[in-house]
């Protein structure tokens, strides 16, 4: 080619076979003494710039040296690039006197991630590659420039490999060679933020009463959220033509953008709480007149194998209540035992006539089945229905407080909060019942200044003309409460709640049981959205835009947030060795920052609202965090589930202490995954010996992720251990210590498998 070609003015045998390893340094002398036997033009091999101070024989054989010098794999700052490069061709004239230098390769990538101190980027290669231009014609030094055009085939260079083109794949320039160094693109991203965070801010800046501190901060949170799909768009233009990384990012950005709307939801309830007005529906308690209004109440308990004390307590405070006009009907269904409904029977007669008992076998249809028979043998001229749990000891003002805001005839359902009073049984307990009353206090009284609360089946107080024209209870959900309540709000009823605490319950027995009971939870939430989510679209009828808004990010920030964080980290696991030892694939800041700022809002949101709205000391805070997180593998799950299973069987929740925690390990899989995302992180960071930033954040990443997972391994270790106690912590022995009654003394032994099957 050289003796064809004129234009050819040298021969390069081999590009970095040394430093390869490809040949020693024998055979590739020996190849090059070979080309300049008959080449017409001087003959050479290209090698980075250690090689040929490391072995001068090589340079002996060559015409003259073609030395590649890279400082960014040197790990040198943009800033002082030039500079090394210099120093480094007089160290070559200076080890090798005689010979014609070439820098053959001296370029700087425009994107990608950074190898130690030195950081790729648009700016930087053009203010290193016109500085270094500048001073190689200053100094006489021939050069190239690596390289022309982005290579996108170069995935095997690490993140950095397709982006060393002074032109991009398209062939456009990247920067002048004159005049102001800056982003060309920066004004239309700039735009593009603002406008996606304007879009995205329109739904609250809209709503009627937001204050102007509420509506800034939901406002710059948005245009944060706006910046960062503009950044994903930014960085899709310029990495959609690497193999693979259309479809990384495609997913990545399917993944986050749940995360992302989830975590402006939880920013503007933080602002809502914060710096909105203070909430105007709370229930308040009306005077019971009597003789004005005060209409029949009949109170409904559903029970399946229960203990007998539990229950006796239950009737007792209902006998107690402080209302003229009542009845009972207790169900206690699908429980042979005479043991565990005798003595039942006989305290009912005991009470009076008020107390109905009724009790049937093969009850189809659940906790839903044993409510539509209470509803049938209702007094005809019961107006209002209370339903309790069979667990629940309620206060004597309860019916006397909430009954009269049945006088407005558009009241269809008055709720009032769940608690517990067994949350001194253990540590364990005291974090679960500081949990649910985040709910209460916080979720439940926000959704009620929109007339969107949840019906939780229990302390609930519902117009018996509003139940019948819903359809009752249904069978079709294992949520009964729930789907009803939401079916009363689509007919246009009117709700009331009051974070008042009226009535108190039992705990779960275990955590296992604990976990059960939000694995129903979860399961029943997802077939209330394959039953009404149509009623949730734009133009359907029935709800109001902001009962809609309410239920719709409420699913999404409960069912969505637990569900992706899980399916993420699983992905993260799987991603773990592709970046660890293929040196590929590492995940971009756009991908693992948003993931850290999702949690870093989500403990925000945590510490704030916890703080404004619940009663609970530092301790029960961070208790009510782990007992939170730990149930995130459990939601997910029931999730999964309920996309490929429309229904599963009730699962009754142990609670009373009569259950004990089983041999099983109740939190393996969130150990599994645990262990596999810290040993992930680990891994990560032993194999980063260039330093990558990215690599480091994505170990980050694994470590938040696998928190959830550690929070239910803590409280499955701790349970059943003497760090359960709460005498151990306060220092006492446990015999000085005040006990908490035991509702189940004596009580028969229940059946271990809690599940009714039937055949509906």
């Amino acid at each position: 080619m050289a003796r064809r070609n004129s234009n050819v003015n040298a021969v390069v045998i081999g590009n970095e076979t040394i430093y390869r390893g490809d040949l020693t340094i024998d055979q590739l002398i020996g190849l090059i003494k070979e080309a300049k036997q008959s080449s017409p033009v001087p003959v050479t091999t290209g090698e980075i710039g250690s090689v040929w101070l490391e072995h001068p024989e090589l340079a002996s054989s060559v015409d003259f040296v073609a030395a590649h010098v890279l400082p960014y794999w040197n790990g040198i700052a943009a800033p002082h690039a030039v500079d090394h490069a210099i120093d480094f061709y007089d160290m070559l004239r200076r080890q090798l006197p005689g010979k014609r230098i070439v820098i053959a390769e001296f370029g700087w990538p425009s994107a990608g991630y950074n190898f130690q101190a030195a950081n790729p980027g648009r700016v930087e290669q053009a203010t290193v590659l016109r500085d270094f231009a500048r001073r190689a014609q200053a100094y006489g030094i021939d050069y190239n420039i690596v390289e022309a055009i982005d290579q996108p085939w170069k995935t095997s260079e690490g993140g950095v490999g397709p982006y060393w083109g002074i032109f991009d794949a398209s062939l456009q320039s990247k920067f002048p060679w004159t005049g102001t160094i800056g982003d060309p693109d920066y004004i239309k991203h700039a735009s593009l933020a603002v406008l996606i965070g304007l879009l995205l801010s329109l739904p609250v800046l809209a709503m009627a009463g937001a204050t102007p501190t509420q509506a800034l901060t939901l406002a710059i949170a948005a245009n944060l959220a706006g910046a960062w799909f503009a950044a994903v768009f930014d960085f899709w233009k310029g990495h959609y033509f690497v193999p693979g990384a259309a479809f990384a990012l495609g997913l990545g950005v399917l993944l986050l953008v749940p995360l992302v709307a989830i975590a402006l939801a939880r920013i503007e309830e933080i602002a809502a709480i914060a710096f909105g007005r203070p909430p105007r529906r709370l229930a308040s308690a009306p005077p019971l007149v009597p003789e004005v209004y005060a209409p029949k109440v009949s109170i409904h308990i559903p029970a399946y194998c229960e203990p007998p004390e539990m229950l006796k307590a239950t009737l007792d405070s209902i006998a107690k209540l402080d209302y003229p006009n009542l009845e009972c009907v207790l169900v206690i269904n699908n429980t042979p035992d005479p043991a565990l409904w005798r003595p039942v029977e006989d305290h009912c007669k005991t009470l009076g006539e008020r107390f109905k008992f009724l009790r049937v076998e093969n009850l189809v249809g659940y906790k839903a089945g044993a409510l539509r028979l209470a509803l049938a043998n209702t007094a005809a001229d019961a107006e209002i229905i209370g339903v309790i749990d069979a667990d629940y000891v309620v206060e004597p003002n309860w019916l006397k407080d909430l009954v009269p805001l049945f006088a407005d005839q558009r009241v269809g359902l008055v709720q009032s909060p769940q608690d517990h009073r067994d949350g001194d049984r253990s540590l364990m307990h005291r974090a679960m019942n500081a949990e649910y009353a985040g709910f209460f206090d916080i979720g439940m009284v926000q959704r009620n200044e929109f007339n969107a609360i949840i019906v939780h089946g229990t302390m609930c107080l519902i117009r018996r003309a509003a139940m019948e024209t819903a359809g009752s209870w249904s069978s079709d959900t294992i949520v009964e409460d729930a789907d009803l309540g939401l079916t009363l709000l689509e007919q246009g009823w009117l709700t009331h709640y009051t974070n008042r605490r009226y009535g108190y319950g039992l705990l779960p027995d275990t955590f296992e049981q604990y976990k059960r009971q939000r694995d129903r939870w979860a399961f029943g939430g997802l077939q209330i959205v394959r039953k009404h989510w149509r009623r949730l679209l734009p133009g359907a009828p029935g709800l109001t835009r902001e009962q809609k808004r309410e239920y719709s990010v409420g699913w999404l920030n409960w069912l969505g947030a637990e569900s992706v964080g899980v399916v993420v980290a699983l992905l993260n696991i799987v991603w773990v060795p592709f970046v660890a030892f293929a040196d590929i694939a590492v995940p971009d800041r756009i991908l693992t920052v948003p993931i850290l700022a999702s949690f870093a809002v989500s403990v925000a949101h945590f510490v704030a609202l916890y703080r404004l709205r619940v009663r609970a000391s530092a301790g029960e805070m961070v208790g009510a965090v782990f007992a939170g997180m730990s149930v995130q593998w459990a939601v997910a799950r029931a999730v999964g589930t309920g996309l490929v299973k429309e229904h599963l069987p009730f699962r009754r929740t142990a609670k009373g202490g009569a259950t004990r925690k089983g041999p099983d390990f109740p939190a393996f899989w969130e150990a599994v995954i645990a262990g596999l995302l810290l040993s992930g992180a680990a891994t990560l960071v032993v194999m980063n010996p260039k330093q990558v930033r990215e690599i480091y954040i994505f170990a980050a990443v694994l470590v938040v992720q696998s928190l959830p997972f550690l929070s239910a391994v803590a409280l499955a270790c701790i349970e059943g251990t003497r760090l359960n106690s709460l005498a151990y912590w306060r220092g006492k022995p446990a015999d000085l210590l005040p006990q908490p009654v035991a509702v189940v003394a004596n009580s028969p032994k229940l059946p271990a498998d809690n599940r009714v099957e039937v055949t509906q």
